[in-house]
């Protein structure tokens, strides 16, 4: 027998007017066929915290609204520029700015005054080459844990990162834009972060994290484990350039890194090898220009360096093995080189294989080299640290910027982890997801400081220990860490 429905109850049969037959629930029902991935996964967790939230994040905005001023006295100011220190001022915060630098004994009417007992008081810390969700993990783990574990490690690392006073980062390669909205939202503490995205490398580029056994690919093939992560994204030709690219900035990059050259930490891409042709790395330039942003590349060799200047790429990342003509390139170019100390020391990402250990000895030599023609010819240079999979060496950050006094003199050395790191993260234009002066103490700047026990202008190993000697840490006007009214 056959049960039907009165008219009553039409809207209940499956038909072509039935719900189910929509193109949303059409859609839900493919991906369910299709079966959950990792990135899904991750897409519901972020939409479910972000709708469980919202109840939260609007009680603090209107937290940080209702903050009132704070005051920063008695303090010794580095602006981020000058070596010469800036005394007989207060610093006055309000807004998640700095408002003024206020003349001692001034009276500020409703503030929250802060005693730094004569402390020397300086922007926050930029690091302009990080990796906020793979510094921190194993490379093991990074390859075979569930990728929602892996971001609950990021985020981990992001508050550490933070309190060793590294308040912005540009993070150049990883799936951080998830990390990078919980922090920005409130829901997570961390730096600022100018987000990448995937970086976009050609088959058998430093980006192919493929195992031999996926090759090759067809039209049939699946992604492979960290393109579906968002670690990377491989693309052969302009079509696919220009497609990954600007999958990147529809995400929410601020600029877009490529690699024009093989590296350390990848198996199948030997160091002197140069990636992307030259019309490659023209659609990756064009496609971040129409944007209103730029590209970084991944390159050590003197050929990778100036193939990528001659196409448009601004920002040189590594290079460690420039010859003169190259480095003159850059100058005449007006890019930037983001360079970081990779000394094969104890603070190297480390590695077992032995051709690894090897062209890290190399690129250690060319470092040398690298700190001394930079400045022969005028190159704008930024300092990074690249960290990669190293739980025990994130710690290091600070320390690594300290060892570029063996180059340059305290003052530079902190310019260049400030204000001129700014300047390099600016060139994000139009994309630059935190509008504002940074790197900087003056008037209308965000307010990001750190209270320093000691003078690093005297003693510059102080930055490399954090946790002792970086008293107080703000960022747009909130404190992170307070030991002076312990």
């Amino acid at each position: 027998m056959r049960l039907r429905l009165g008219t009553a109850y039409q809207h209940l049969t499956h038909g072509t007017g039935c719900l189910c037959q929509t193109p949303l629930v059409a859609a839900v029902n493919e991906r369910l066929s299709q079966g959950l991935t990792r990135r899904s996964v991750l897409c519901g967790m972020a939409a479910a915290v972000a709708v469980s939230s919202q109840a939260g994040s609007i009680g603090r905005a209107l937290a940080q609204e209702a903050r009132k001023p704070v005051v920063l006295s008695n303090v010794r100011i580095f602006d981020g520029r000058s070596s010469a220190l800036i005394e007989g001022k207060n610093v006055l915060v309000s807004g998640g700015l700095i408002e003024s630098l206020v003349p001692v004994g001034e009276k500020v009417a409703d503030a929250d005054i802060l005693d730094c007992g004569g402390r020397f008081v300086m922007p926050g810390l930029i690091d302009a080459h990080w990796h906020a969700i793979l510094a921190g993990i194993p490379e093991i783990v990074a390859l075979t844990a569930d990728v929602p574990y892996v971001h609950l490690l990021a985020a981990r690392e992001a508050q550490r990162t933070l309190l060793r006073g590294f308040t912005t980062v540009r993070d150049v390669g990883g799936p951080v834009f998830s990390l990078k909205r919980a922090i920005d939202e409130g829901q997570a503490e961390g730096p600022r972060v100018y987000p990448s995205g995937a970086l976009i490398s050609q088959t058998a580029g430093h980006g192919d994290f493929r195992w031999r056994n996926e090759v090759p690919r067809s039209t049939l093939s699946s992604l492979s484990a960290a393109e579906i992560a968002g670690v990377s994204a491989i693309a052969d030709g302009v079509p696919e350039v220009l497609r990954r690219v600007r999958e990147q900035l529809l995400l929410g990059a601020s600029q877009v890194k490529i690699v024009v050259g093989g590296g350390v930490s990848s198996l199948y891409d030997p160091l002197d090898t140069v990636q992307f042709r030259a019309d490659e790395i023209r659609a990756a330039v064009d496609a971040a220009a129409d944007w209103g942003t730029y590209v970084c590349a991944h390159v050590y060799t003197p050929e990778g360096i100036k193939r990528s200047l001659e196409n448009g790429v601004r920002s040189i990342e590594h290079g460690q093995l420039a010859d003169e003509e190259s480095v003159r390139m850059m100058a005449d170019k007006g890019a930037w080189w983001s360079i970081q100390p990779f000394l094969a020391d104890e603070d190297a990402n480390p590695k077992s294989n032995p051709v690894q250990r090897r062209q890290q000895e190399e690129i250690a030599v060319g470092t040398v080299r690298a700190f001394e023609l930079g400045p022969k010819y005028g190159v704008k240079m930024a300092f990074g640290t690249d960290i990669l999979f190293s739980p025990a060496q994130t710690a290091s950050q600070g320390r690594q910027l300290s060892k570029l006094a063996r180059w340059m003199d305290p003052a530079e050395v902190l310019r260049m982890a400030t204000s001129g790191n700014a300047e390099l993260l600016a060139m994000s234009g139009a994309r630059n997801p935190y509008p504002g002066k940074l790197g900087v103490v003056e008037a209308g700047a965000l307010a990001d400081l750190i209270v320093v026990e000691g003078d690093p202008l005297k003693n510059i190993a102080l930055i490399g220990d954090p946790e002792t000697n970086f008293r107080l840490i703000m960022k747009a006007g909130r404190v992170y860490k307070d030991t002076l009214r312990a």
